[in-house]
């Protein structure tokens, strides 16, 4: 929308007005298909942000530009505010490049994307540049940078080592082969009966009888715990 309003003051920016047309109504097509498939907190949140940059924004920008400037600084003006949006469009991506990064997985960074963005960064970078347009030239350049970093990112991770990861069915079956030990878990122990070996004739045979009852003792201590549970 921007650009659109930046070509009404700019001369001969025909490419800028059927380009950035065809961009406009497809954003509008990938907004509504989003509001579709979103849930009813992702669209209050869509709403808002849409009231709140492409309504209350551009309305502010096109008011202030219209009624405090003129002619050429005008145009200047309009400029770098397009500008200052290029750019944050080519850096809004760092933050999927930080994710790749941090999970290793190219799942969210198709290369397909990342290759056309920097192809049409330095399209139109020579497009600006030809045509003497600052503005639509620097920004490009970033994102030329931006979009080599995006396809690099691409050729490391790539490859992502699989992880080997239990299957829900098996993680549920595990599950309650443990819940029911825990249930016959009394009925388990209170079947079982302790035997104390008989001690042979020696001279440490009355200090193994005694070891033998503590242990005895102790087995007992836990049975009577555990049917209590």
């Amino acid at each position: 929308m921007l650009w659109l309003f930046y070509t009404i003051f700019k001369k001969d920016t025909i490419l800028l007005i059927t380009i950035n047309s065809f961009a406009f109504f497809m954003a509008i097509g990938y907004i509504v298909v989003y509001l579709f498939y979103a849930t009813k907190k992702d669209k209050i949140l869509t709403f808002k942000l849409l009231l709140l940059f492409n309504v209350f924004g551009f309305g502010l920008v096109c008011v202030l530009t219209l009624f405090l400037t003129q002619g050429h600084k005008r145009v200047q003006v309009l400029g770098w505010i397009c500008m200052i949006f290029s750019i944050c469009v080519f850096v809004a991506p760092l933050f999927i490049a930080r994710k790749v990064i941090k999970t290793k997985s190219v799942e969210f960074m198709p290369f397909s994307l990342s290759f056309f963005l920097t192809l049409s960064a330095l399209m139109w970078f020579f497009y600006g540049y030809l045509k003497k347009d600052q503005f639509v030239a620097i920004p490009n350049i970033l994102g030329f940078i931006l979009g080599l970093l995006q396809m690099l990112l691409y050729m490391i991770y790539r490859n992502p080592k699989k992880v080997v990861e239990v299957e829900p069915k098996l993680q549920l079956e595990i599950s309650e082969h443990v819940v029911d030990l825990e249930k016959l878990g009394p009925t388990i122990f209170s079947e079982i009966t302790i035997v104390i070996p008989k001690l042979n004739d020696s001279g440490n045979g009355f200090v193994e009888d005694q070891n033998a009852k503590r242990q005895a003792m102790e087995i007992m201590k836990a049975i009577d715990v555990v049917n209590k549970l």
